[in-house]
């Protein structure tokens, strides 16, 4: 046990380390090694028949261990008939309860490592004061007393005791914590940046809170209620595995208790009638061996590892800083057929770029490349910052607005729809093109025209730059597509999975960026109940559907989907309504949720196909050693030529007992995905994990036989 303790942690440390500081991979590997130590601790206090029976695989081999354990105590006490050694008895119930220790440390762990990741956040929630305004006047208080609805003031250095939106002022918060992102960033009151969760820091300005979560319902609470694991419900995809386990558990049963009689009789029958005796010594008629032929043949190594396998698969979210609120949700994200993305800060970088000047009939470049300078100095916007970018490659030196002292710049507005700069007598404009066509109070030239009807079409946005007398020309805005998406998309589509882009945009461009990124369609100009139309069009169809959102706006369609990822940094309505929160807040997370939510699914099944050919591989070591003494005919198929017939079960049941920790592992990493069809991956499932599942059990259980003879451990 101690060599698989070991290489789990050795596994999970290498995983935590991806990134990380030395002082924090230091502490991740404290709570690491807690955790093993609380694992080990907790195998031997799940041995309890409350628990076990929640794992009716588990369950029989546990009352199968005590049965032997009693057959022991009589071999002990002289009161036993068996003519087999007390030693292979003690062995073969020693190796029956490793069995259960060793499922048992697999779900232990598995539960561990969340309860790990959950001791900083419960320190945080309960060590921080808060500063709570109550009729002006600020009064400190603990963090869990807040009520939702109440002010809370945060500063510089103070911890944010509380989930909240920001109401007033803005802040640098290092939100690493939670995330584990070192990067700071901006929360401010108004628009989507302003939510702020519970346990994060603020580091510069001062700022005001509102608590939005009732006490004792806040993200804290929530993360840690589901990482220890205690109260993890069964997915419905588990529920139907685990009573299809247990009737293979029943079938096996039925089988096995007939032998007992069966070569009970066969034994008489020789010695009574045919005067045999060189028989006698046939394992058949030994109850805990015919334990043990149950024990190897039920799938006990699937049945071991499978609420390991679904509790790794939602901490494996919570490392990409995804907090699911049910493993149902993971186990929907595996089956999604439809993917939603927004385009923008999804499919595009989020901010228009600057990418071309455009002049007008009798105008030069660089002369347009200066009044589009000159007219974007005062707009902090991306468009604005990326103009002035773009007017340095003519060869104009980028001014800065203390370099105009005598000019007056024209902030943009919704009504004017332009921004510019009146300076040294000419007045530059740059804006919408009917704004500048009433600017300048006369027709665009047909060249300009067709300039801004070629970018539109081409997915663009056209900005014009004019003095009071004439335009100059065009500048092309662009939705940047993120590098490598349509690689990512592409994956998705040989997964099976359809992507559809939703955005605002009009069809033209909707439909040039949806051609660039590669999504499968699109729907253009999308209003709240166009999104939700198209999930239940979708799921109709029999479909499965994800989306990602962080607006008000989103929380219908969200709510609607099977898998609703929403932004920890978005309103408390799209968080409610969706059954993940991305912690990051990075839309584009939603093509790591998928394949974590398909990693997980292959995972089951690799070790289901694994369990099973595992099981008709023992049947080929036990058989033919247990009944060849009574039946000679089955040395026909006894081909693993094993030292003996006590030789052959105790290897048997040693190996049966040992491959759970040796799969320990791969359920909580998963196994390696690759998007690959339906019809290949059954091939590479059967080929790997179906083959090696038969092919494992013969080595494994001939080499156990050979150190056992060797060692002189069995006659």
């Amino acid at each position: 046990m101690n060599k698989a303790m070991n290489t789990v942690e050795n596994i999970h440390e290498s995983d935590l380390s991806l990134g990380l500081s030395p002082q924090q991979k230091r502490k991740k590997a404290m709570l690491m090694k807690g955790a093993m130590r609380n694992a080990l601790k907790q195998s031997f206090v799940m041995l309890r028949p409350d628990v076990q029976w929640k794992n009716p695989v588990m369950f029989v081999v546990e009352v199968g261990a005590f049965l032997t354990l009693g057959y022991v105590l009589q071999a002990a006490f002289g009161s036993s008939a068996s003519q087999v050694s007390i030693h292979y008895f003690i062995a073969l119930d020693a190796w029956l309860f490793a069995t259960v220790l060793f499922a048992n440390f697999a779900t232990a762990l598995a539960e561990a490592r969340g309860k790990a990741q959950a001791e900083s956040l419960r320190r945080a929630r309960f060590d921080t004061t808060a500063r709570r305004l109550l009729n002006g006047r600020e009064e400190r208080i603990p963090a869990p007393q807040l009520q939702k609805g109440d002010l809370v003031v945060c500063e510089a250095g103070d911890l944010v005791p509380a989930d909240g939106d920001v109401m007033e002022g803005a802040a640098s918060v290092d939100e690493s914590a939670i995330t584990g992102e070192s990067a700071p960033v901006i929360r401010e009151s108004g628009g989507d940046r302003s939510a702020v969760t519970g346990g994060t820091r603020v580091l510069s300005d001062r700022i005001v809170i509102r608590v939005t979560m009732e006490k004792g319902h806040g993200f804290l609470d929530r993360m840690i209620a589901l990482v220890e694991g205690a109260q993890r419900q069964k997915t419905p995809n588990e529920i139907a595995l685990t009573l299809l386990l247990s009737a293979f558990t029943l079938i096996f049963l039925i089988v096995v208790i007939p032998l007992w009689a069966m070569a009970w009789n066969a034994e008489q029958y020789m010695t009574g009638y045919l005067g045999v005796t060189d028989h006698l010594h046939s394992l058949g008629t030994d109850v805990p061996t015919l334990i043990a032929l149950l024990v190897c043949l039920i799938p006990t190594t699937i049945g071991a590892l499978l609420a390991a396998i679904g509790i790794a698969g939602m901490d494996r979210l919570l490392q990409h800083n995804v907090l699911a609120m049910s493993g149902r949700a993971v186990e929907a994200s595996g089956d999604v057929d439809v993917l939603l993305l927004d385009k923008t800060g999804t499919i595009t970088l989020g901010n228009r770029q600057a990418t071309e000047f455009i002049a007008a009939p009798g105008v030069t470049e660089k002369e347009l490349a200066d009044a589009a300078q000159l007219s974007s100095l005062a707009d902090e916007t991306p468009e604005g910052r990326s103009i002035v970018v773009l007017a340095k490659r003519f060869g104009i030196r980028e001014r800065q607005i203390n370099d105009l002292p005598q000019a007056r710049f024209i902030n943009f507005s919704a009504q004017t729809r332009m921004s510019g700069v009146d300076w040294n007598g000419s007045h530059y404009r740059k804006g919408a093109a009917d704004a500048i066509q009433h600017y300048v109070g006369k027709p665009h030239p047909s060249s300009v025209e067709q300039t801004v009807e070629s970018i539109s079409r081409s997915g663009g946005t056209p900005l014009l730059v004019a003095t009071h007398e004439k335009v100059l020309g065009v500048i092309r805005l662009k939705d940047i597509v993120k590098g490598g998406i349509k690689q990512r998309f592409s994956q998705l589509r040989r997964m099976g999975i359809k992507t559809v882009m939703i955005t605002g945009d009009n069809n033209l461009t909707a439909a040039a960026i949806a051609a660039e990124a590669g999504v499968d369609d699109f729907l253009a100009e999308a209003k709240p109940e166009d999104k939700l139309a198209l999930i239940r069009r979708e799921q109709t169809g029999g479909r499965m559907v994800a989306m990602i959102g962080d607006g008000t706006n989103d929380a219908p369609a969200l709510a609607q989907a099977d898998v609703g990822v929403a932004m920890n940094t978005g309103t408390q309505a799209a968080r409610e309504a969706g059954n993940m929160v991305d912690l990051d807040s990075n839309p584009t997370k939603l093509i790591e949720i998928v394949e974590i939510g398909k990693q997980l699914l292959i995972t089951r099944g690799a070790l289901t196909t694994f369990s099973i050919a595992n099981d008709v591989a023992k049947y080929f070591a036990i058989i033919p050693a247990m009944f060849a003494g009574t039946l000679p005919w089955l040395k026909a198929v006894d081909i693993m030529h094993l030292h003996s017939p006590t030789s052959a079960i105790l290897s048997a049941i040693i190996f049966n007992a040992l491959i759970i920790p040796a799969l320990i592992p791969v359920a909580l990493k998963g196994v390696n995905y690759r998007p690959l069809g339906a019809d290949a991956l059954l091939r590479k499932n059967l080929l790997i994990w179906g083959l090696g599942g038969v092919i494992i059990p013969f080595i494994g259980i001939k080499l156990i036989d050979v150190v056992m003879v060797a060692l002189h451990l069995v006659n």
